[in-house]
Parts: structure tokens; C-alpha cells; sequence
């Protein structure tokens, strides 16, 4: 019966050759291309998916071995998005999470349930359907915003912390799923509840709390190995063993992840972490994709076409209803409403479980199975629609401005200066920074400077400023300046060559540790570059000259005319940024 719908037991099997060589060659062929079009990848995984997997020339014919592998996608997804996040602000979202989110959910299952009743299904069918399509796609939202640049947007935040009680309501509802289809056996359903979710809750404090004590001091160890592939191998250890501990837990494996991430967003190594792992979160959410397109039923979609439109456009319109009523009742503007209502319109991928669950207790006639599964992949499948669709319908009836309207992200800097290892010389420079109201960013690869610093609250970060990723991570883009003060020579010029190809518009000043070594960087066309001996060497010239009859102010002033030849290009930086400061 499962099989007829594509689902079986998670871990059945992992994909032969020729799936991985199918799947890499679709993402070499169709994201390049989607991306010339200008539409959103996504599209293009789901179309793939659906003309290779078993209904279209069945080039792949096990959903199973594809998805199984598939599903760590979600789980690296919710790792960077716990990332983006910390402990605090979680807790400042805890209105949208449990107040908007839970009421979502709820007053959603309840009308698509009572939609469901209506149309001849069974109390209990009708309650299982309403609650699978109440929830809304993580993978397709998240991904879609990230692609617009619009996880930051309040309405952004708001559809996210939607999504995140969702993830939080699957438990429940798949014990509801094991309740009805026991309860002829006379188990108890509120005992069973209460004790998994007890069982859930105490996982999630226990994780939190430890997590925050074993996991830096684990990346502490490892940073002092410093071992590039050992760095990649550790964060892969921290997200898929948090996953698994919490679905052994009764909780999903990608909420498990997203704590993960929340526990490492407030350490010193979030950076280099999340560019360690962004590799594996691409190719894997790509997999994702295609394995949703596969398990659309092309026989049930040209049988029941009729009738699956006439269901989406219900189902799209009673949901993104239900959405932005509570989101202008929680305070949202209506462009924000709006789009929070359209974004979440969609069902999601923890539909095809709750379905699956339900199926094989019987509680949900197959061929009503098959059409729910094909409805719920053809509403994802439009997700990438939906939500440029809501950026145009705010903009042509409620004006550009409310579509511009894009509040920044807490963790974005822009005009800052990225200070590329952090010992003596990178200190005083971000001394400097502080006293100018400059805001930097640094990385280094000690831990234990990093550890220290972090106790004083400087924002230090593990990271190797020879990864053009981990730089990025760091809004190299966006900076006023990078600094590069490294003290291994070829590192130095590596980095130096990477910000010069990578980001040539963007003012580096590189600290040389000589004159020989400066007028090399000179060669490979850096503009600025500070000799580390020339401060002592103006020192000492400037006593030599004094006690040589030089008047001080005459030695203060040469020092003065060669450091400002020296220094002048920083000092431009340094002035424009404080005088835009105080314009703005």
C-alpha cells in the first residue's frame, strides 16, 4: 500500500550509482539553467524529479534509497537557520512561535478536518488530513527566502517562527496518528501523549543545557588540531548526532538539528562551522527536491486533474485566509500579512509522513492517500511562485514602498572592517576600531585568544581566513575594509590574492613583515601596506634625531607627515565611516 505512494520504512536503502550520477548531472544541467531564466531552482529539482522518478520514465524507480538520504537536506536547512539565530532572540519570538504559530496549526487542521468530513471521510481521516496539510513546507520556505534574501524581513521571521511550531506540532500529531490506529487494542491516549512529550521536552532542556558546556569545549579541542577535514567532520558529528538523539526522542531529526544550530550560534566558531557544512546543505537540499517531484503520481494527476486543481486552489486560498487573518490579529501590517498568509499557503514535507503513518494503521483509504500526497507535492511545488507572488500583489495594491519595506538583519554587518587574525598587531587595530565606533569583525584560529576574548565580549570568531566561504561568512562583501595581519607569510599573501580576485572594490590593508615583504605585495597590486617595523623604526629615528639637536616638535612633525603617507588610506576609511555616523 505504502509502496503505491512511493513510502516505506525510513533507512530501506541508500541510492545506487547511477541515482547519485542522474542526480548530480540534473543539478550541473538545471541549476545554471534556471538560474539564466532567473527562476528559482527549486523548480526545475521538483520537475526533474518528477519525469525521472517511477510515474514519469522511471530512471530512478526507488523513492525510498533517494529519499533516505534526501531528508539530511531538511536537517542541514534547519541547522544554518538555528544559526542565524541565538537562545535570546528565539525567546524575543516566542509570541509568533507559540502564540501565532500554535494558532495556526490549530484553526488550520480544524477546517481543512471539517472540509475534509464534509466531503465523506471518516472523523478520524478527516482530522489526520487536516492536520498533515495544516503544516506548511520548512525546506520550500526557508530556501525561497534565502534565495530573495528575505529571511531577515519581519514578515521573513514571522513565517519562520510559524514553521518552527509546526516542526514542534509533528510529534503530537504522529502520536495522535498511533492513537487512533491502536485505540481498538484499548491503549490510552492521554497517558501515551503525556509521556512522549514529557520524554520530547526533557530531551530538548537536556540538549540545550549540555550542548552549551560539551560542544564548544569539543570544537576547542579540535580547533587546536587544526585540521581543515577534522573542522568538517566534527560539525557533521554535532548536527547529525543532536538529530538523532532527538528523533530517538519521539522528535523530528530536523529540530534536532536546528538546536544544534542555536547552541553554536552563541560560540566563537559559528562562522567557520556553517561554511564547513554549506557543501553538504546544497547538494542534499537539492536531493530533497527532486525526491518530492518523484513522489508525485503522474497516473493519479492526469486521472484526477479536475479535481486536484479544483482542491489546490481551495486549499491555497483557505490557508493563506486562515494565516494572514492571525497575522494582522498579532499586529502584522497587511503587506506583511499578506505575505506571511501566501509564503506558509502551501502543505509541507512532513505531510508525506503524517499520510504514510496514517496509511499504515488504515485509517485513510489508499486512493485517498495517493490524491493527498499528489496534492500536497503540487502545493509545494509552487512555493517558489508563491512567494515572489506575494512581493508583486503587496507592490501593485499597496505601493513600492511596502514591498521595499526590509528591515536589516540583526547579524548582517555592512560598512564594517574585517580583521584577518587577531594577535598584537590585529588587537590594536581593532583597539582603534572601538575608540573610532568603527564596528569590526575578526577571526583567528586560537582558541584560547578566541575563548579569552570572548570573555571581554570582543567579536572574535574561529575561522581561516584562507576560505573565501568562511570570509563571505564574515560580510567580506560588505565591508569598509580587510585588514590582513597574519603572521604566517604564505597564508598572508593567500588571503591577500583571495580578497583581491574576490572583492577587488574592497580597501585591504595588509601588514608586511618587512620592507621586502611589503614591496612584494606592492608587486601583486596591493595599495596598502604597513612595514611591521616601522613604527620602531620611526621611534628610534625620531630619538636619534632629537638627541642630535633636532627640536621635538620638528621630530614629531616628520614622524607625523611619514605616518599619515603610511597610514592615510585607513584614516580616510576610518574618518568617512564616523563622519557618516554623525550625518546619519
Amino acid at each position: 500500500m505504502l509502496e503505491e505512494m512511493g513510502f516505506g520504512e525510513i533507512g530501506h536503502g541508500i541510492p545506487a550509482l547511477r541515482e547519485i550520477l542522474t542526480f548530480l548531472l540534473a543539478s550541473i544541467i538545471l541549476v545554471p539553467l534556471f538560474q539564466k531564466l532567473k527562476a528559482s531552482p527549486i523548480l526545475g529539482f521538483l520537475i526533474t524529479g518528477a519525469i525521472i522518478g517511477p510515474s514519469g520514465f522511471a530512471v530512478i524507480a526507488d523513492i525510498e534509497g533517494v529519499r533516505t538520504i534526501a531528508e539530511f537536506g531538511v536537517v542541514f536547512l534547519l541547522f544554518t537557520i538555528g544559526l542565524e539565530l541565538s537562545v535570546e532572540r528565539l525567546r524575543a519570538m516566542r509570541r509568533y512561535v507559540f502564540g501565532l504559530g500554535a494558532a495556526q496549526v490549530f484553526i488550520t487542521a480544524i477546517a481543512i478536518a471539517a472540509v475534509a468530513y464534509a466531503w465523506g471521510n471518516a472523523p478520524a481521516a478527516a482530522l489526520l488530513i487536516g492536520a498533515g496539510l495544516a503544516l506548511s513546507s520548512t525546506a520550500m520556505v526557508m530556501q525561497t527566502l534565502s534565495e530573495r534574501g528575505e529571511i531577515a524581513s519581519r514578515f521573513g521571521r514571522v513565517s519562520f517562527s510559524v514553521l518552527l511550531f509546526q516542526d514542534l506540532a509533528v510529534a503530537p500529531i504522529l502520536i495522535l496518528v498511533t492513537a487512533f490506529g491502536s485505540s481498538a487494542e484499548g491503549s490510552n491516549l492521554f497517558a501515551d501523549g503525556l509521556w512522549t512529550l514529557g520524554k520530547a521536552a526533557l530531551a530538548v532542556v537536556i540538549l540545550l543545557f549540555l550542548g552549551r558546556i560539551v560542544l564548544r569545549g569539543l570544537l576547542s579541542i579540535v580547533a587546536n588540531v587544526g585540521s581543515t577535514e577534522l573542522n568538517a567532520a566534527t560539525a557533521l558529528f554535532i548536527i547529525l548526532g543532536i538529530a538523532a538523539a532527538t528523533e530517538m526522542a519521539g522528535l523530528s531529526m530536523a529540530l534536532g538539528a536546528f538546536l544544534a544550530g542555536l547552541i553554536l550560534a552563541e560560540t566563537e566558531f559559528r562562522h567557520q562551522v556553517e561554511a564547513d557544512i554549506m557543501p553538504f546543505k546544497g547538494l542534499l537540499l537539492g536531493l530533497f527536491f527532486i525526491s518530492v517531484g518523484m513522489a508525485l503520481d503522474l497516473s493519479v494527476l492526469l486521472d484526477s486533474l479536475g479535481w486536484l486543481l479544483f482542491s489546490l486552489a481551495g486549499l491555497l486560498a483557505l490557508k493563506t485566509a486562515i494565516t494572514t487573518g492571525l497575522a494582522l490579529a498579532f499586529g502584522l501590517t497587511r503587506p506583511e500579512a499578506v505575505r506571511t498568509g501566501l509564503s506558509l499557503a502551501e502543505a509541507g514535507e512532513f505531510a508525506f509522513v503524517i499520510l504514510a503513518s496514517a496509511l499504515t494503521f488504515k485509517l485513510i483509504p489508499p486512493e485517498t492517500g495517493q490524491f493527498m500526497a499528489v496534492l500536497a507535492g503540487l502545493s509545494m511545488a509552487l512555493t517558489p511562485l508563491l512567494v515572489p507572488f506575494s512581493a508583486w500583489l503587496v507592490k501593485r495594491y499597496e505601493g513600492a514602498q511596502a514591498a521595499r519595506e526590509r528591515p536589516a538583519h540583526d547579524d548582517t554587518l555592512r560598512d564594517h572592517v574585517v580583521i584577518c587574525g587577531y594577535g598584537r598587531v590585529g588587537q590594536t587595530v581593532a583597539d582603534l576600531m572601538r575608540l573610532q565606533t568603527v564596528p569590526y569583525v575578526a577571526l583567528d584560529l586560537d582558541p584560547s585568544l578566541i575563548k579569552a576574548c570572548r570573555a571581554r565580549s570582543e567579536p572574535v570568531f574561529y575561522g581561516d581566513a584562507i576560505r573565501p566561504d568562511v570570509l563571505e561568512r564574515f560580510g567580506a562583501s560588505r565591508a569598509a575594509a580587510i585588514v590582513i595581519t597574519l603572521d604566517a607569510p604564505q597564508a598572508a599573501h593567500k588571503a591577500f590574492e583571495i580578497v583581491r580576485d574576490m572583492w577587488p572594490d574592497v580597501p585591504v590593508f595588509v601588514r608586511a613583515a618587512n620592507a621586502e615583504e611589503a614591496d612584494r605585495y606592492m608587486k601583486l597590486g596591493a595599495r596598502h601596506v604597513v612595514p611591521e617595523t616601522l613604527e620602531a623604526s620611526l621611534q628610534l629615528s625620531g630619538q636619534v634625531l632629537h638627541a642630535l639637536g633636532t627640536p621635538m616638535e620638528a621630530v614629531n612633525t616628520i614622524i607625523e607627515r611619514i605616518r599619515q603617507d603610511q597610514y592615510a588610506p585607513i584614516a580616510d576609511v576610518i574618518e568617512g565611516k564616523s563622519a557618516s555616523e554623525k550625518e546619519s
